[in-house]
């Protein structure tokens, strides 16, 4: 039997009551807990009321922000989003603070919160007044860009559609189709780039303004200890780029090769990406979108029962919105609803191949958020993005193989098709991944990031290090466009190489799994369970793996890639184009 927490003071039944509350409203929930006194007979009680009104706070202000993406044309909606998190969320965040010097200071703290203290220390040297109201613009900025781009949409055969929807076109056989589409979908960032680039403006001056007032010199060097980056610094970074550049290139550029050899063109344009070079025609996994995620929970009761019956869950509880429509904020993410204890998917699917990866991808994040449920605190849970990436990442390849029909999507041969395409799609990511951060780096140490005209340049210059035999011939407006697309570089600043921190965790993870597929299951659910209750390194060895930032344990596992997309290869026909070159 499950004892009940007990609470020191009352708090809301259930998130549904803050939905429409007022900061004030809230601050009488946290004020009590500021003047409790903290003894070793109250401490356990007090941690348990400050994480359920925590929980409680966190689940109203993710259910706005869902609400919210999932429809940025209603401006009720929006308004309570906005009311979170440009004026709820950073006033809590000073509360938040407020206490955990309380529980720092009282030196009461149990020793399962190790991890937890080491983060409330250093939130409590960074927190600075002032940049309470620099946090809320800030927010109210990326909603604008949410609002900007989630209106975005082109014209195609008659009538007005949402950018996601012009993914299957991208991938059509008819070269002059793959062309249309690739412009139809970047020209609105196109038209729009100067009203992105004035946003961004704003948004780099209040970073650096945050970081002057915490004392850093720049954004960047305050971005690594707020994200609790204890484990590793900019140095590793930079180490990292230049282990992409001297092992993933070169990889990249023999899969970029092949790729021009089976299409049979001579140079490889933009829109000449997202064609399967293995099949006449792209794959298309489901034809219902009822079907996307009944395909997926099959999947994942073939990688272990527990995880399908947690998908099962969500699909019951309507935990997912799936499919691309218009006024739906772009791109996909996994949240979690944590006074209940349960994940929210959301993500833009339009009938491809890639549908299929982001909704492995964001479940593995899901079965991160049960797993570490389990926690009895709030704080015990998430462990940052190095490990919520690496549980999803892993799943994208513990899945992958399990495409296959009966259970699956797609036959045997093209189950081995889309195989291949993720391997390739892994080296290309990590290429890619090396060229956001090291841009984003750029942008706030530079000196020079407040220079609209001298960030396009900079990106441009940055991309071809990393980005190889791409003809951007004619397409340099194009070519510009890709950053302010990455919505991480206006939403999540500095958020991206912890997806290249955990591919190359998540390759270790399927290596194991080649040689003992449920003793790496085991050791991943074990990762999972722990949440953040142990640092970095430790959380990546329960999950058979370690950190890599330089070219000599890069370069093993990218052989190993090469090896797997070689043998993937074998047999398969030519895909040659048809439409003028």
């Amino acid at each position: 039997m499950i004892a009940t927490p007990v609470y020191l003071v009352p708090l809301p039944a259930s998130p549904a009551e803050l939905s429409g509350a007022t900061w004030d409203s809230i601050l009488g929930y946290y004020q009590p807990l500021a003047a409790i006194p903290l003894d070793t007979s109250s401490i356990g009680e007090w941690l348990a009321t400050w994480s359920r009104l925590e929980e409680l706070v966190t689940e109203a202000a993710s259910l706005a922000m869902i609400a919210y993406t999932c429809d940025t044309a209603d401006p009720v909606k929006e308004q309570a989003h906005l009311r979170f998190s440009a004026e709820i969320l950073p006033k809590v965040e000073e509360q938040s603070v407020r206490l955990a010097r309380r529980l720092v200071d009282s030196g009461l703290a149990p020793a399962t919160l190790e991890t937890t203290i080491k983060r409330f220390r250093t939130s409590i040297v960074l927190f600075r007044e002032a940049n309470v109201a620099l946090f809320a613009e800030l927010e109210e900025l990326g909603a604008a860009y949410q609002r900007a781009t989630g209106m975005m949409t082109a014209e195609w055969e008659g009538e007005r559609r949402p950018l996601p929807r012009l993914a299957p076109f991208l991938q059509s056989p008819d070269r002059t189709v793959r062309e249309r589409a690739f412009r139809a979908t970047v020209e609105p960032y196109v038209t729009t780039r100067d009203e992105l680039a004035s946003l961004f403006d704003r948004m780099y001056a209040l970073r650096q303004q945050v970081a002057k007032n915490a004392g850093f010199a720049n954004y960047r060097d305050s971005i690594f200890p707020a994200k609790y980056r204890f484990d590793y610094t900019p140095d590793h970074c930079l180490r990292f780029h230049d282990a992409v550049a001297e092992t993933v290139v070169p990889a990249s550029r023999r899969v970029l090769a092949e790729r021009r050899r089976r299409l049979g063109i001579d140079r490889l344009r933009p829109w000449d990406l997202a064609v399967n070079p293995y099949r006449k025609h792209p794959l298309r996994p489901y034809a219902d979108p009822t079907d996307l995620p009944a395909v997926a929970q099959r999947i994942f009761q073939r990688v272990d029962p527990v995880l399908g019956g947690e998908f099962r869950v969500m699909m019951e509880e309507r935990l997912l919105d799936l499919e691309s429509r218009k006024g739906k904020a772009p791109g996909g993410y996994c949240d979690t609803l944590q006074a209940r204890g349960r994940p929210f998917i959301f993500m833009n699917a339009s009938g491809v191949m890639d549908d299929v990866n982001t909704l492995l991808h964001e479940a593995g994040h899901a079965f991160h958020a049960f797993a570490a449920h389990a926690q009895p605190l709030i704080w015990q849970r998430h462990p940052g993005s190095e490990s919520a990436e690496l549980a999803s990442m892993s799943m994208e390849l513990l899945a992958g193989r399990f495409l296959a029909r009966p259970d699956g999507y797609l036959s045997e041969l093209d189950a081995r098709r889309a195989q291949l395409e993720h391997l390739e799609d892994v080296l290309s990511s990590l290429a890619h991944i090396a060229s956001v951060d090291a841009f984003q780096h750029w942008i706030y140490v530079s000196g020079e990031g407040g220079d609209a005209e001298a960030r396009d340049a900079a990106w441009v210059r940055i991309r071809s290090r990393f980005e190889v035999d791409i003809d951007w011939d004619g397409l340099e407006r194009e070519q510009i466009a890709r950053w302010y697309r990455q919505l991480h570089i206006f939403l999540y600043p500095f958020y991206y190489i912890e997806y290249g921190i955990a591919q190359l965790g998540a390759l270790q993870v399927w290596r194991n799994s080649r040689r003992d597929p449920a003793a790496a299951v085991a050791s991943y659910r074990r990762f999972l369970g722990l949440g953040a209750t142990r640092p970095l390194p430790e959380l990546y060895a329960a999950a058979g793996a370690s950190l890599v930032f330089d070219a000599a344990p890069m370069g093993e596992l990218v052989d190993l890639v090469e090896q797997e997309i070689t043998r993937l290869r074998e047999g398969l026909p030519m895909n040659r184009e048809v439409a003028p070159r």
